[in-house]
């Protein structure tokens, strides 16, 4: 049959070039779209055609059917791959493409409805007995009634966006006291992220596992499974690290599993590739329903290294109306996959995403890793969009094999210019619940995976001298008078120079001299010994007392940007010598934590507020945080309005 030949790529990010790899190898032409904020991404170079977006917001670039439509008409394209995110799940794109004679690469509009909505699709899936989590799907979205529903389900109870998934929208609400306000949260993300307010309630189940099993079907009544996925480990209800097969899944669960999917997608005459997700009730052994994702998965990698079959290909050769060739008797599970998602965001700091520019990007080279991105060095990290640089993939043949190559890649992986959730990654592979197989979705309420000891804490202290040395070094080429005389010098030899940093929202003070050949650092009362040994290209070698040590160093502004094997990626930023305290430091002056955008002004100007109220709702990579009075007081000045970007540490309200 083969009519697709061309195909439009509507989305952004590491899909965007993992789609193009497939198309390659299948000898099909590829049209990406690009946005002001991805033009420094690797696949518009890799794609064959690239077509600029003009406009700022999602609903002008990324979102805008009607010309994604035209685009891929105007470019004689066969086919739109939508990815996943933005479009994917999108019934009205999908009937548009076929209505404009283009093959939209992925299941049939009318499949996309249904299982759009969680309530239609928990409907369908009761009707075949199969188990869905108590809760309410109903029609009437009135907030009184959602409130009922919510008291006679019980708390703690868990609202979800009966439209969308990646979760956003979704929120653990403990008691009626939260309640109100966590739907007023709840109903804008969702209305932002997929256009619809309607909202489902959940019993919410503690302590489960996400589990969930890739299908495929076809056009002639074929379908197939390509076995479980785990997904318990998630930060904002989204997950983080993925792996395949589950260390929680035993033979006889696998096929109970098997047995629910197939029986969905043959319910459905589901006709591509897509995925169900169940909800794994390990204390008492039950496995819910929780929702189908009619499109590629972020974590179909995992699938794809254990199975050694490409899902892309089969997405294309089933929409281009190929039936499928594997025999489920015939696919096997082999050996063990582990994901990690790398996220530019600040951890400590309850997860905020982080932007800005990738200073430097490089990846280790080891057998069976794959790495899926789009980033290189200079590529944007925008407000707009999701935080994920990219996926890092590993396969062995025993889990522990996988783990250990995993913590590889994570140390020797070097990512500049922005806060990421690395560290963390690391952390998690060395956990004994993990590492044991024994976690659940609650895994990062463990504060052990925050903790750093103290060989961490004196790499990091090394990592901050080689800032110190490299900003000296930089400072002394730039000296135009006094060459000869060293950074640092001073009328009393004996006193140490002082410099002020600010790592992590704390200030430490730096006190180092320099005598003959050798630095004197003292940090944290910790003394340290270096001598500069190399210096080229960003890299930095300093001998610590016999011990040479490497460093990668890049600045922006005041902001130090620094890899080291021992410490991984470290930044700060160094303070102003003479630094004087700013209006906005007051208390009750309170500041943006990240590049946002101004969702809702709660509270009017000179209005009586108490600790703990609600005052400004702001949104970054649509999802929200709300900014509470940490103090009782009148509110003085709102210096923002609704719908206003700003940059971190922006002042947004004063209360006095």
């Amino acid at each position: 049959m083969e009519r697709i030949n061309k195909i439009l790529i509507a989305n952004r990010g590491e899909i965007v070039s993992r789609i193009i790899r497939t198309c390659k190898l299948m000898g099909i032409q590829t049209v990406i779209i690009f946005s002001d904020d991805d033009s420094n991404y690797s696949y518009i170079e890799d794609a064959d055609f690239s077509l600029k977006l003009y406009g700022n917001s999602l609903d002008e670039t990324y979102l805008n059917i009607d010309l994604i439509i035209n685009k891929a008409i105007e470019n004689k394209c066969d086919a739109i791959h939508p990815g996943y995110g933005f479009l994917s799940e999108n019934y009205k794109f999908a009937k548009a493409c076929t209505e404009n004679n283009l093959i939209f690469i992925g299941p049939s509009h009318q499949i996309i409805n249904q299982m759009a909505s969680k309530s239609i699709s928990k409907k369908i899936v009761k009707s075949i007995n199969i188990p869905t989590i108590p809760g309410y799907n109903g029609k009437d979205q009135n907030k009184k009634r959602l409130i009922e529903e919510a008291k006679l389900i019980g708390f703690p109870i868990i609202l979800k966006s009966s439209n969308g998934g990646g979760g956003k929208g979704i929120k653990i609400v403990n008691n009626e006291s939260e309640i109100s306000n966590a739907i007023d949260s709840s109903k804008r993300e969702s209305l932002n992220s997929f256009g619809s307010e309607e909202l489902i309630i959940e019993k919410y189940i503690e302590g489960s596992r996400h589990i969930e099993f890739q299908v495929i079907g076809d056009k002639y009544g074929n379908y197939l499974h390509l076995f479980e996925r785990e997904c318990s480990i998630q930060r904002r209800y989204q997950k983080i690290l993925e792996e395949c097969p589950s260390p929680a899944i035993d033979i006889a669960n696998r096929n109970l599993l098997a047995d629910y999917a197939m029986k969905i997608a043959k319910k459905l005459k589901y006709d591509n590739v897509g995925t169900i997700e169940f909800l794994f009730d390990q204390k008492n052994n039950n496995f819910y329903f929780l929702e189908f994702n009619t499109r590629l998965q972020v974590e179909h990698t995992v699938t794809e290294m254990t199975t050694d079959i490409d899902l892309v290909k089969l997405q294309i050769e089933i929409s281009d109306g190929s039936k499928i060739d594997y025999k489920q008797n015939n696919i096997k599970s082999n050996g063990h996959a582990i994901e990690v998602r790398l996220y530019a965001e600040d951890v400590i700091n309850n997860y905020y995403p982080d932007s800005g520019i990738i200073e430097f990007f490089k990846s280790p080279k080891t057998e069976n890793f794959r790495i899926e991105t789009s980033i290189m060095s200079n590529s944007k990290i925008s407000i707009n969009y999701d935080p994920m640089i990219a996926k890092l993939i590993v396969w062995d043949k025993k889990r522990n094999g996988a783990i250990k190559k995993m913590s590889y890649v994570l140390n020797k992986l070097k990512c500049l210019g922005v806060k990421t959730n690395q560290d963390l990654l690391k952390n998690i592979l060395i956990n004994n619940e993990f590492s044991s197989g024994d976690y659940n979705v609650n895994l990062l309420n463990n504060k052990v995976l925050f903790s750093k000891d103290k060989k961490t804490i004196i790499a990091i202290e090394k990592s901050i001298i080689s800032g110190i040395l490299y900003n000296s070094i930089t400072l002394n080429k730039k000296k135009r008078y006094f060459k000869n005389i060293p950074s640092g010098w001073r009328n009393n030899f004996y006193s140490h120079q002082k410099e002020e940093i600010e790592i992590n929202n704390k200030k430490i003070l730096i006190k180092y001299k320099f005598d003959k050949n050798t630095y004197e650092f003292i940090i944290n009362e910790n003394k340290y010994y270096a001598i500069v040994f190399k210096f080229s290209d960003n890299t930095l070698l300093i001998d610590f007392s016999g011990k040479v040590e490497k460093f990668k160093i890049f600045t922006r502004a005041n902001k130090f940007y620094i890899y080291n094997i021992s410490s991984g990626n470290v930044i700060f930023s160094l303070n102003e010598r003479l630094y004087f305290k700013n209006n906005y430091e007051n208390e009750g002056s309170f500041l943006a934590p990240m590049p946002s955008k101004v969702e809702k002004i709660i509270v009017k100007e000179n209005e009586k507020v108490k600790k703990g109220d609600p005052l400004i709702v702001i949104s970054s990579m649509k999802m929200e945080n709300i900014i509470q009075s940490n103090i009782n007081g009148l509110v003085n000045k709102i210096y923002v309005t609704k719908g206003q970007t700003v940059d971190s540490g922006a002042i947004l309200i004063d209360i006095r």
